[in-house]
């Protein structure tokens, strides 16, 4: 089988490269799915450069332990393990696998079997493969998300953002979504209510203040969000620069102890609420795309520049 294999850090055009190699055969928990789908995440950003260089802690130190990047998928299960119980062959499936690895670039995968979930049959492959990381950093960032509230989303038109706005408008929220002019109509055309063009405005000076903001490019000092929190306000950071993620997680713990606005970072936990986001809000992601697989090196850079509208989807 065909699969994007890298095995040194570096630009991801230089690195990246289509290899044949063995198809996987599944064990005894696992089932062997054939790609239909995948997606571009910060995690493959982060996986194929190596960089920042603290994430090689966890990628590995000298050269990277997975090999093939890609960490959400949909597809057809072809093949299961002897102890497999929850699915099938010929299931439709979907799901995030980053729990316990990656390796969605590739035209076929061996999972365990609980880091997929059966397809709803009106989600599209494509639409099914965009939902499950995205989706659900938007859902569980949102969780306390209550109605009416003048809500911001920073990065507002990528993944999670679009799907973010679909959520809080369902709480007949004010949103406004912060990300880059090239973005802003279609961030209009989608439903924002109001947008931000952040070379232009910085939201965290405008003396404006919201009761949640979802940040999805965590950019500035713990303190630049406070004050565009209301009194109870909460802001939630699903990623950004590292060093101003530490500052948030350790400054939102302190200052919690002295006023009632908080400062969170999300741990996700994935394909956790899958189902329940789908029938309850009837997502519908934004798709860039799709493109072909000899695309993601390219698309990865284009990711990482922060140019993608919506999803990165590629079709196997």
């Amino acid at each position: 089988m065909k699969a994007l294999v890298f095995t040194t850090y570096g630009n991801p055009k230089e690195v990246l490269k289509f290899t044949e190699i063995e198809k996987p055969i599944p064990k005894e928990n696992e089932v062997l799915i054939k790609v239909k789908s995948t997606t571009i995440n910060d995690y493959d950003w982060s996986l194929v450069r190596g960089r920042p260089k603290l994430y090689q802690l966890m990628f590995g130190l000298f050269k990277p332990k997975h090999t093939i990047p890609g960490m959400e998928l949909s597809g057809i299960v072809e093949e299961i393990g002897s102890k497999v119980t929850m699915l099938k062959v010929g299931d439709h499936v979907y799901g995030d696998i980053s729990e316990l690895g990656f390796g969605t670039f590739a035209e076929f995968i061996a999972v365990n079997e609980k880091t997929v979930k059966v397809k709803p049959p009106e989600l599209s492959f494509e639409q099914a493969a965009a939902i499950p990381h995205a989706g659900l950093l938007a859902y569980q960032a949102l969780d306390k998300l209550e109605e009416n509230q003048k809500v911001l989303i920073n990065g507002a038109g990528g993944g999670v953002g679009t799907i973010a706005l679909q959520i809080a408008k369902h709480h007949n929220c004010f949103v406004t979504g912060v990300d880059s002019q090239a973005k802003s109509q279609m961030m209009k055309d989608l439903g924002f209510h109001h947008v931000i063009d952040y070379k232009q405005t910085d939201f965290t000076k405008t003396g404006e203040q919201y009761d949640f903001i979802l940040d999805c490019k965590s950019k500035k000092s713990a303190f630049s969000y406070l004050k565009a929190l209301k009194p109870k306000g909460t802001y939630v950071s699903v990623g950004g620069d590292l060093t101003k993620l530490i500052g948030i997680l350790f400054w939102g713990k302190v200052l919690s102890l002295f006023n009632k606005k908080k400062l969170e970072i999300l741990a996700l936990k994935p394909n956790q609420g899958l189902e329940e986001l789908n029938s309850r809000f009837s997502i519908k992601s934004y798709i860039d795309g799709p493109y072909k697989p000899e695309e993601i090196p390219g698309l990865i850079q284009y990711f990482g520049e922060g140019k993608h509208k919506g999803k990165i989807v590629i079709n196997f």
